[in-house]
Order: structure tokens, then C-alpha cells, then sequence
């Protein structure tokens, strides 16, 4: 009976030496300041500060855009170092604090400014075969292998939209870079496409117009694309009929494209019987 007693003393004393143990390892993983009396206030009329002001009367926007990507990544990187800083002293507290700012900064919406049309070349060639090009093409295609996107006569799935803004980056970037290149017809039509994705029918207009410039032969189905923004969504009915026309012609030869055909064949007939007055 005694030994019995004894080994249950001992049973209680282990569990309560154990919870005491767990609490303290809770409590100690809790940060005591949530961070919200240090997060900077806005005041009224705040005006910003800088440490040499930029004479915007003899400044391009390339110039103001370029300085701004470049204060971005200066500033993510002056958190990534208090990061590093505050995880070599140990202090947990203002560690959570910089990773939350971090967060924010790669989650918050951030604009290229520099649209695609100001990208394009006024006079481009796919005349050469240039390893540059060739690698930012193929990390633009992953990118969009990556994206899940599946373009068709309608709307494409996609499930990474982040990564088609990547494949976009890329493809911009080698037309930009490499105006010569064999592969800038193929970039801008892939460009144009992810345009209609975001809904940017305009500048896709223009990326599908300068694929069928830079490829009159049709590999691509540019035409069938321009028109159908024409028709849809800027309603220049009488441009889509012509470009319909053309597309029929030239991109509507290939089998590959028979369903974009038969697509432009009833919307000529449509456009027609309204200019026409027979239909709606």
C-alpha cells in the first residue's frame, strides 16, 4: 500500500513538473508587444521628405520610373538587413515586426508605369537568332507553364497570375533588348494574349497588330485576335470586318486555326447584314 501511495506522490509530482514546463515554453514563445504603438502615424497634411529633390521639368519618365524601382528595392532590402540584425541579437519581438513589413511590401500592388506600347520597337526585325533572347523566351514560356494558362477562342484558365506577370516581364523585356531577334514576332503575340487576359484590350490590339506586321505569314493566329477586340470590346465594327476578312485569308488557311475560321466567317456575315441594316 505504502509503495503504491509512493509511486502515485511521484506520478503527480512528474505531471505537475511537466505542465509547468509546457506553460513556461508557451509564455515564452508569446511576443508581449503586439507592435501596434510603433507602427508610424500619418499625420494631417503630412508632406514627404527626400534627400535630394528630382527636377521633374528635365526628367523622362523612364528616368522617375527607373529611380523607382530602384528606392523599392533598396528599401526591401534595408528590411531583409534588420531581419538578419534582429535575428542574430535575438530580439523576437521587433523580428516579427520587420517580417510583417516585409510581407506587406510583397504583397502590396506595385505598377511598372512603363506600359507595353512604349515598349515596342518603331522598327523591329525577326532577323537573327540571338542566345539572349532565345533564354528569356523559354523562362517566359515556363513562367506561363507555370501560370496554367490555356488560351482558346474564349476566355483561358489560369491559376498563377503572379507568374503570367512574370512571363510578361520577360517577354517585354526581349523585345525591348532585342529588336532584331527571331523570336520578337512570337513575344509580342504571347504578350497580346496575356494583355486580353488582364483585360487590357487596347495595348493587346496593338501587341497582336505588331505580331502579324513582324509575321505576315500567319504562324499565329494575330489577326483573328486584333479583330475580335476590334468587334467586342472597342466596337470599331467596320476595322473588325476588314481585319476578319484579312484573317480569313491569311491565318485561315491552316487547319490548326479552323475554329477561329469558321468564328471570323459567321461574324462577317453578322457585321455585314448590320451594315445593312438586317440585323442587330
Amino acid at each position: 500500500m505504502f509503495r503504491d501511495r509512493k509511486e502515485a506522490i511521484m506520478a503527480r509530482t512528474a505531471c505537475t513538473w511537466t505542465f509547468i514546463v509546457l506553460l513556461t515554453v508557451f509564455i515564452g514563445c508569446q511576443t508581449p508587444n503586439s507592435g501596434r504603438s510603433s507602427i508610424v502615424p500619418i499625420s494631417p497634411g503630412q508632406t514627404v521628405t527626400t534627400a535630394s529633390v528630382v527636377d521633374i521639368s528635365d526628367t523622362s519618365e523612364a528616368d522617375l520610373v527607373e529611380q523607382l524601382v530602384a528606392n523599392r528595392q533598396a528599401y526591401r532590402q534595408s528590411l531583409q538587413t534588420l531581419e538578419a540584425y534582429y535575428g542574430r541579437v535575438g530580439n523576437n519581438t521587433k523580428l516579427q515586426w520587420v517580417r510583417r513589413e516585409l510581407q506587406s511590401y510583397d504583397t502590396m500592388i506595385k505598377y511598372t508605369y512603363i506600359m507595353g506600347p512604349e515598349i515596342l520597337p518603331s522598327s523591329g526585325k525577326p532577323v537573327a537568332s540571338i542566345p539572349e533572347a532565345d533564354g528569356l523566351f523559354r523562362e517566359a514560356e515556363e513562367f506561363e507553364r507555370q501560370a496554367g494558362l490555356i488560351p482558346g477562342l474564349d476566355l483561358p484558365i489560369l491559376k498563377d497570375e503572379n507568374s503570367l506577370r512574370l512571363a510578361l516581364a520577360r517577354y517585354n523585356q526581349l523585345i525591348k533588348n532585342h529588336p532584331s531577334s527571331d523570336k520578337i514576332d512570337d513575344a509580342a503575340y504571347k504578350a497580346g494574349v496575356i494583355y486580353e487576359y488582364f483585360k487590357d484590350y487596347s495595348i493587346a490590339l496593338l501587341y497582336f497588330q505588331t505580331a502579324y506586321e513582324w509575321d505576315p505569314d500567319g504562324l499565329y493566329p494575330a489577326r483573328f485576335r486584333a479583330a475580335r477586340i476590334l468587334d467586342r470590346h472597342l466596337y470599331r465594327k467596320d476595322e473588325a470586318l476588314q481585319l476578319y476578312q484579312q484573317a480569313v485569308r491569311t491565318e485561315g488557311r491552316f487547319e490548326r486555326y479552323r475554329e477561329w475560321k469558321e468564328f471570323a466567317d459567321r461574324r462577317i456575315r453578322e457585321l455585314q447584314r448590320l451594315d445593312q441594316g438586317q440585323g442587330q
